[in-house]
C-alpha cells in the first residue's frame, strides 16, 4: 500500500481491523470488467483476515469480482467535524481504515452458511434462532463473497 503522508496519523493493523469492526458499512472498491472503478457499501463482517458479504447471485458485484479480482476494502468508524477556536481553524476528527484483498466467490455450501452464520451474528445475534430456517429457504439464491486480505490493512486516526 500507498506510503501516508502523515505517518503520526498511521495506526497498525490490529487498529485498523478493530475500525473494520465497529463500522457499520466498508466500501468495497472493484474494478467493471469495462474497466471503470465501482464502489459500494456494504455491511461485511469479519473473521480472522476474511471479510464476507451476500448479495443474489447475479448482478454487477460478481460480474466485477470475475473481471478483476482484487478489491480495496474501506471503513470510517468515528467521524467527528470540529472548528478549533486556538487556531481559527475547521477540522475533522476520524478513524479509518484500508486494505488490499483477493474476493471470491464461495461455491461450497458450508462455506456460505459458516460465512452467513458470522454475518448473521455480528448484525443481528439475537435472532440466530431463525438462521437455520432462513438459510434453508435462501441458500441456494444468496451469494456469498470472502475477501482474503492479501497484505495488512491501514489504520489512520486524527483525534
Amino acid at each position: 500500500m500507498r506510503q501516508m503522508r502523515r505517518i503520526e496519523s498511521r495506526r497498525d493493523e490490529d487498529w485498523a481491523m478493530a475500525v473494520f469492526d465497529r463500522a457499520p458499512f466498508v466500501m468495497l472498491s472493484m474494478v467493471r470488467p469495462d474497466g471503470t472503478p465501482y464502489a459500494l457499501p456494504l455491511s461485511m463482517a469479519r473473521a480472522g483476515r476474511s471479510f464476507y458479504f451476500h448479495c443474489a447471485v447475479e448482478g454487477e458485484k460478481l460480474d466485477c469480482i470475475r473481471a478483476f479480482p482484487i478489491v480495496s476494502l474501506s471503513a470510517v468508524s468515528r467521524c467527528t467535524p470540529k472548528f478549533e477556536e486556538k487556531k481559527q481553524n475547521f477540522t475533522e476528527h476520524y478513524q479509518s481504515a484500508v486494505a488490499l484483498g483477493r474476493a471470491e466467490i464461495l461455491s461450497d455450501d458450508a462455506e456460505k452458511i459458516e460465512a452467513l452464520r458470522i454475518i448473521c451474528e455480528r448484525f443481528l445475534p439475537k435472532y440466530m434462532s431463525h438462521f437455520d430456517s432462513a438459510v434453508k429457504r435462501s441458500l441456494e439464491r444468496t451469494a456469498v463473497v470472502r475477501v482474503t486480505l492479501t497484505e495488512p490493512p491501514v489504520g489512520k486516526c486524527k483525534s
